[in-house]
């Protein structure tokens, strides 16, 4: 037997598909899986921190009745690793055990800190050489992208909301709103001058990057009001989801101080209800963090019950 028909055919793909970047036959560092394994374990300490300070709390205290509450809840915590998950399957065939890696990036920059989960990801795609040689400009292309689409969002929210809602707003804090929209809008014109220079990925490649996001942004806002429309039937969709725009509007601004405590009395002030609307509102979020902490422990214990041995 010919000796070399027993070398390994490895599967190609195309460059397109990798959007610009070249393959790599071998990785003989270890520094991926010693960041991954550092970030897993802040991921980890992170959620025992919010833990030990009471962080479910609210699961205590109220308790949505409805099915369809929790449903939308789902589908509202899946979105943001399922529209990355669409983006990175284009860009580099992603295969499914990569959407394990896009909740654990999503977990990570709700716990640990902004754009942890971007480096946790990074770590873990540098890793597999077979799947991807150099997944930095990707990787970087869509975290920007996704801070553009959510600067586009905010600009076009405000400008729809300040003409209706100046009277509402005292001459402070519509001054504190202008301010915050040009900050939003200068941070994402050095990117947009400088894209030749900034992005790695095609002009047709980033456009379509974008329109996910915005997507995602959409998305989200409109499954966060149908959970609290379904948790709080007695006030109409139509105000949740007037609702929704105005959190994400809130959280995104900058030069706003107290934004949780912002949004919560413009939310009372909009529909009452306060003692109601805050245990809706504190139960989500310690939902959110149990569903952090079981994923968590079960891909801890998947890994350590299938990891492969040397």
């Amino acid at each position: 037997m010919n000796a070399r028909t027993l070398e390994p055919v490895l599967p190609t793909v195309p460059s397109a598909e990798l959007a610009g970047l070249q393959p790599l036959t071998t990785i003989k560092s270890r520094w991926p899986a010693i960041i991954g394994a550092v970030l897993t374990a802040a991921m980890i300490f992170g959620l025992a921190r919010q833990l030990f300070a009471s962080g479910l709390a609210g699961l205590t205290q109220w308790v949505p009745s409805s099915p369809r509450y929790y449903l939308a809840f789902v589908l509202l915590y899946m979105s943001p690793p399922f529209f990355d998950y669409v983006i990175f399957r284009r860009l580099w065939h992603l295969p499914l055990p990569g959407f394990v890696a896009l909740i654990k990036k999503r977990i990570a920059n709700d716990v640990v800190m902004g754009y942890s989960g971007e480096a946790y990801f990074y770590a873990w795609a540098r890793a597999r050489a077979t799947m991807v040689a150099a997944p930095f400009g990707a990787v970087k292309d869509v975290s920007i992208l996704s801070a553009i689409a959510g600067n586009a969002i905010t600009l076009a929210m405000v400008a729809v909301a300040l003409p209706l809602g100046r009277s509402l707003l005292s001459p402070h804090d519509f001054r504190t709103a202008v301010t915050s929209a040009a900050v939003t809008f200068a941070t994402s014109l050095p990117f947009l001058l400088f894209s030749r220079r900034v992005f790695s990925l095609e002009r047709g490649q980033l456009w379509w990057i974008f329109g996910i996001h915005c997507l995602r942004l959409v998305a989200g806002s409109f499954l966060i009001a149908l959970a609290w429309h379904f948790a709080m039937p007695t006030t109409s969709l139509g105000v949740w989801l007037f609702l929704a725009a105005a959190r994400l509007l809130v959280s995104r601004l900058p030069l706003v101080p107290n934004k949780d405590l912002l949004f919560a009395n413009f939310a009372i002030l909009l529909i009452g209800q306060d003692h109601a609307l805050t245990e809706m509102i504190a139960f989500t979020s310690a939902l959110t963090l149990l569903v952090h902490v079981v994923l968590i422990g079960g891909f801890s214990l998947h890994h350590v019950l299938f990891r492969r041995v040397p």
